[in-house]
């Protein structure tokens, strides 16, 4: 059994991980709204940084594998990685309007490089070192599941930052909010991410003398490397699992935004001022489902049913909560019954909730299975590819995110919205309630979709309790102990 004072290390670690993530999503508006740069040039600035962040992944990956310190194969990575990440979030984002467009799009992108070698340093060997932590079927839950737990608070909070930089009585304006709290952010992160890296433990790797790096031997490892991501490709468990994580965090991300834009239209008539600060309550309360309700029921639910059972049962759930969605919107259109929105949230929450609490727990059973095949222990290969299908799937989310509104007439909403009389009300007018409903439809087909997708390609997930078990005895034979 890890320590507790392990896992929750572990855990700060992802709280680091996953804030940077969260907090990005709103910082990156401050570019276009705050700074008054073209949207076009805000979307290289998401996509280049992102594209090299997907080919580091998988190097950093081997390199963590195949490291061999007195610290550590992943530790050493952790604590340099996350140092690196923090101070560059915090020099990225001191960016001033007077500088010009084009100094402050060639400072962001060059310190946002930066920032992802930093990023993927710290994260690729965080994560494996999660699925190493224990050769436990249920203990590599549990683990998965305080460390779900404690990085869900980054999502509690970072709607909040939206609010904090655009609260006048605070800062003057959305740039010089964005550039003092950005130093907070990466401070926080800094401290959190070295946590794992002083008070976590590596186990112990078996007999496995890794190929040196040298001049000579560079043809050779490169050959090796890009065999190495094939083979976590004919593991069929992990495509499977990767496949099942495409999809539903796909359709979660998709219509991320859109409860935003149903609040601010639907319930109270396009005024983003009255919506206030229900679109943070919003975010705020799923993660506070996901904590208290989602993560808890899973890791108990997981060692009564199976791992592989309670992913599909979770997925059901969250399929009825985005159906519920619909009813629940309506309940909100009256003032006293705002509250009726966040109806639906525990039981949506049990989808993302339960998909990486069980996720990167059964991927690391599949380590296992790689390990009894190749003699070699590869989480950071793993991790990296596993994590290029969620980066993968956000991507395609934005795409399709941006090109369902469009497709939908989102900007004419915006116009006759605009063009409101004081009094009127935007859900009388047909074509601002046609485009409305639309929204509303693709807001729950699009996750009920990806959802019923999931379920049917890890259906036939065979890796079970008992198969799991079985391959750790051999595994322990192979090294000359033998498990009871």
């Amino acid at each position: 059994v890890v320590p507790m004072y392990q896992k929750i290390a572990f855990g700060l670690g992802s709280l680091a991980n996953q804030l940077f993530a969260a907090a990005l999503g709103v910082f990156m508006v401050v570019l276009v709204m705050g700074l008054g740069m073209d949207p076009f040039l805000v979307g290289i600035l998401g996509a280049i940084p992102r594209l090299f962040d997907a080919i580091t992944d998988p190097i950093m990956g081997y390199i963590s594998d195949n490291a061999r310190t007195r610290f550590g194969r992943r530790r050493p990575f952790i604590f340099v990685g996350s140092i690196i990440t923090g101070v560059a979030f915090m020099l990225m984002w001191q960016i001033y309007p007077e500088n010009g467009e084009s100094y402050n799009f060639v400072y962001f992108l060059v310190l946002s490089l930066l920032f992802y070698l930093g990023y993927t340093m710290f994260a690729t060997p965080l994560i494996a070192l999660g699925y190493e932590m224990s050769p436990d079927f249920h203990e590599r839950t549990r683990i998965m599941a305080v460390s779900q737990w404690i990085g869900q608070i980054a999502w509690m909070i970072a709607p909040w930052f939206w609010v904090i930089i655009y609260d006048s009585s605070l800062y003057e304006s959305a740039a010089v909010g964005s550039r003092e709290l950005a130093i907070w952010v990466g401070l926080l992160c800094l401290v959190f991410g070295v946590i794992p890296a002083i008070f976590c433990k590596e186990r112990a790797l078996p007999d496995y003398t890794p190929e040196k790096i040298s001049i000579s031997s560079i043809g050779s490892i490169i050959v090796k490397f890009f065999k190495g991501i094939w083979q976590t490709f004919k593991c069929w468990p992990f495509v499977q699992l990767c496949s099942a994580t495409f999809l539903v965090f796909n359709g979660f991300q998709t219509v991320a935004q859109f409860a935003f834009f149903i609040i601010v239209f639907y319930v109270f008539n396009g005024d983003q001022g009255a919506a206030g600060t229900w679109p943070a309550w919003f975010g705020t309360i799923s993660s506070l489902c996901t904590c208290m309700l989602v993560i808890p029921i899973i890791t108990k639910m997981s060692q009564k049913i199976g791992k592989k059972n309670a992913f599909i049962i979770a997925t059901i759930i969250s399929i009825l909560g985005y159906i519920l969605r619909w009813w629940a919107f309506e309940q909100a259109l009256n003032e006293g019954t705002r509250w009726m929105m966040f109806v639906a949230l525990p039981l949506m929450t049990f989808g993302i909730g339960g998909l990486f609490t069980l996720m990167m727990s059964m991927t690391a059973d599949v380590c296992d299975l790689d390990e009894l095949a190749t003699g070699e222990r590869r989480e950071g290969i793993f991790g990296a590819v596993y994590w290029w299908f969620v980066k993968l799937g956000t991507a395609i989310a934005m795409l399709m995110s941006g090109w369902v509104l469009s497709t939908i007439g989102y900007s004419r909403l915006e116009d006759i919205r605009n063009s409101l009389q004081s009094g009127e009300v935007l859900l009388n007018m047909p074509e601002a309630m046609e485009i409305i409903n639309m929204l509303r439809f693709a807001d729950i087909a699009i996750p009920v979709t990806t959802a019923l997708l999931a379920i049917l390609v890890i259906y036939k997930y065979d890796f079970t309790e008992e198969r799991a078990q079985q391959v750790r005895n051999e595994l322990e034979e192979r090294r000359g102990k033998v498990t009871s």
